[in-house]
């Protein structure tokens, strides 16, 4: 799964997957029905925590890639105004150059 995955996609097939087990478990459980709802049950409860932390670590994921984006766009808008202050001040100083050549043309 690519960090730009989409994760419902992963989680519908983990679901699927999951309903697809228990039910092959139910056709093939060499237990009773009552060991075989148990372990059902169990094995429930471990997707159950699974999926949570799946989430939880998708959600630590997105938090670190929106800081890392917030950080690069702060660079870059920095690194914009910079250009931008440093033009200023070069039309600035052309404009005095080009003032200085006038004067002196006119003078002369």
């Amino acid at each position: 799964m690519s960090e730009r995955g989409d994760g419902g996609g992963f989680f519908a097939g983990f679901f699927i997957g999951a309903i697809v087990g228990a039910a092959a478990a139910l056709l093939l459980a060499p237990q009773s029905g009552e060991e075989t709802r148990k372990l059902l049950e169990e094995r429930g409860i471990e997707l159950k925590d699974r999926a949570t932390e799946l989430s939880a670590e998708a959600r630590r994921r997105a938090e670190e890639l929106q800081e890392r984006s917030r950080i690069v766009l702060e660079e870059q808008k920095a690194k914009l105004e910079q250009a931008i202050e440093e033009g200023k001040q070069a039309a600035v100083k052309k404009r005095e150059e080009m003032l200085g050549k006038l004067e002196e043309e006119t003078a002369a």
